[in-house]
């Protein structure tokens, strides 16, 4: 696979399907349609674009929490998008007047031109409404497909052998994976994590958006090089990558 890198922008351009981080866990997956997952922009210190902004077909939300349901409702009530999320969370968002696509582990949805898969997460899901709890479910990850490119988001979680299995049956193109430690995995974990599923690009995410997250993403990138042949692609918030499907 030729790679091309861009010093100016940190942009690695290789064709079809783009790729955007707009902070924390929150990515845009640009193809035919436009997929939006977790998006935790107006109260997320580490954004520059806002709910009110973006626009999108559908939604993907991992888990229940602040950080990744996010503007979710207003967004998805704006523009009356669908969220594929858990069914437990799917519940709660159809009590807040918004289009849902209930699903489970290991369970897909086909829409338009993507397949969306959820993964398994080891992390923990609650929903927070002035000052109520109420039951998230299970956090998940989702693996993407479109484009012919297969992406994994693996939400918030930290390291688990099965891993090794989503490697194994959907040999995803891309690895989105977390690195802030504490509450999900570190960089050495999540270095450990890209060995076990062999993408061929790899994104550390949900980092340094808080103080108790911080960590350097070029500390994962040495990690990683250790373990896997993976391509390290630490973007900037609003950073891309775009993807051409023969080359993955």
């Amino acid at each position: 696979m030729k790679i091309y890198y861009s010093d100016e922008s940190h942009i690695l351009i290789m064709g079809k399907v783009r790729l955007t981080w707009l902070g924390h866990s929150c990515f845009e997956v640009r193809s035919r349609s436009r997929l939006l997952i977790d998006p935790f922009l107006d109260n997320n210190p580490a954004a520059t674009v806002r709910s009110g902004e973006v626009e999108t077909d559908f939604i993907a939300v991992t888990h229940g929490h602040f950080d990744h349901l996010g503007d979710t409702v207003s967004i998805a009530r704006r523009i009356g998008c669908r969220v594929f999320c858990i069914h437990e969370l799917s519940q709660y968002l159809r009590s807040r007047g918004v289009l849902t696509e209930g699903m489970n582990i290991g369970g897909t949805i086909k829409l338009q031109d993507l397949a969306v898969t959820m993964t398994p997460a080891c992390h923990s899901s609650s929903i927070d409404e002035a000052g109520h709890l109420f039951d998230g479910g299970k956090a998940a990850g989702f693996i993407i497909r479109t484009g012919g490119v297969c992406i994994y988001h693996a939400g918030d979680t930290g390291l688990f052998r099965d891993m090794q299995l989503i490697g194994d049956l959907y040999k995803p193109d891309v690895a989105i994976i977390p690195i802030g430690g504490r509450y999900t995995m570190d960089a050495n974990d999540a270095a450990l994590a890209v060995g076990m599923l062999r993408p061929k690009i790899t994104i550390p995410m949900h980092y340094n958006t808080y103080e108790h997250i911080s960590q350097d993403p070029h500390i994962f990138s040495s990690e990683v090089k250790k373990v896997s042949d993976a391509n390290v692609v630490i973007l900037d918030v609003n950073g891309h990558i775009c993807i051409k499907a023969k080359d993955c």
